[in-house]
């Protein structure tokens, strides 16, 4: 009975948190990948854009709110989201059009472009913070549990609860939905294979007869949307502040360097990754040692490796590892 208390308590903080987050990077390692893939530069502005699709989302909900528009018991924020992508797709095209459609008639360096997208970063930071203001926004509404902790005890007779809050349940199908229609837009459809022909070989692509500026426009519609829902999905588990999504950018690029840049499968496994590793490391293992442990032998302290204060520090700590005896990541992307 205690080992399954131990399973339970474990599956509770690291399992459950672990795959929800994991798929929240991942989706936001999908969009690096992409922009990393065909364009062929690392957007650093890739964490400001996930803050102003969710800004979007945010402000849209609270108007169905206002107007008492809901899908109770799910959240009202998944009404929003259509807008939200609409909205960030409009500015990353009018982005690309005035500052990075410039630097590529140029056949500048990757790196100039890297420095572009980090003066993208910070506009859009300010934007977003201008806007919709520096502070926590919480605008998640419907039945909060899929599951209560109070509901599984009663269930199983066991001390110990497993809470799946109905935001989690959302992100972990959401991203299989959205990464299957991704796999099959790039092998199946025809402007899909010419996003994938571009990537492979600029040059061979375009006496193919593809058109550049239509797979940049395509390639910008489809991270605006992986954007979007992975930062909302982020901000609906957690909250929604700007600066943390600014932070977000290094488990997201750890997430993409660690399984592969410019591998799809890898920032799948990359996101998945980087997040348990993150949420094992900062977890306090008292609570489940206590139940596998002897009485005598129960810890005292909170047996906690690191601080969740340093749970980025982690992610950090595992792109270097990577960089250093694997640069080319787990799915080998391309060399960076």
């Amino acid at each position: 009975m205690d080992v399954l208390n131990a399973l339970v308590a474990f599956s509770n903080f690291v399992l459950v948190p672990g795959i929800a987050y994991g798929s929240q990077l991942a989706l936001g390692a999908l969009g690096v990948t992409l922009v990393y893939g065909i364009l062929r530069f690392s957007n650093f502005a890739h964490g400001d854009t996930m803050a102003f699709g969710t800004m979007v989302v945010v402000l849209v909900t609270w108007a169905f709110q206002g107007a008492g528009i809901s899908i109770d018991p799910l959240p009202t924020a998944l009404l929003a989201i259509p807008f939200g992508i609409l909205v960030t797709i409009a500015m990353l095209l009018g982005t690309d059009r005035v500052v990075y459609r410039f630097y590529r008639a140029q056949k500048v360096k990757p790196v100039i472009l890297v420095i572009v997208s980090m003066g993208v970063m910070f506009i859009m930071n300010g934007i977003v913070r201008l806007i919709i203001g520096p502070g926590d926004q919480r605008f998640s509404d419907g039945e909060r549990f899929i599951m209560s902790a109070r509901t599984f005890k009663e269930m199983t007779g066991l001390d110990e609860g497993l809470a799946i809050k109905t935001t989690q349940g959302i992100t972990v199908i959401t991203a299989i939905i959205v990464v299957l229609l991704l796999f099959w837009f790039l092998g199946r459809t025809r402007t899909g294979k010419s996003m994938r022909a571009y990537s492979d070989n600029e040059d061979l692509a375009l006496l193919s007869g593809i058109n550049p500026e239509r797979v940049v426009m395509v390639t910008w519609i489809i991270v605006a949307a992986l954007a979007t829902i992975a930062g909302t999905l982020y901000g609906l588990d957690k909250s929604f502040k700007p600066f943390v999504y600014f932070q977000l950018l290094l488990p997201i690029f750890a997430s993409a360097i660690v399984g592969g840049l410019g591998s799809p499968l890898g920032a799948i496994a990359g996101g998945y990754l980087i997040a348990f590793a993150e949420v094992t490391i900062t977890y306090p293992l008292k609570k489940v040692l206590g139940y596998l442990l002897p009485e005598t032998l129960a810890p005292d302290g909170l047996v906690q490796l690191l601080s969740t204060d340093y749970k980025f520090a982690v992610s950090f700590v595992i792109l270097l590892i990577v960089l250093l005896f694997k640069p080319t990541g787990l799915f080998d992307g391309r060399a960076h």
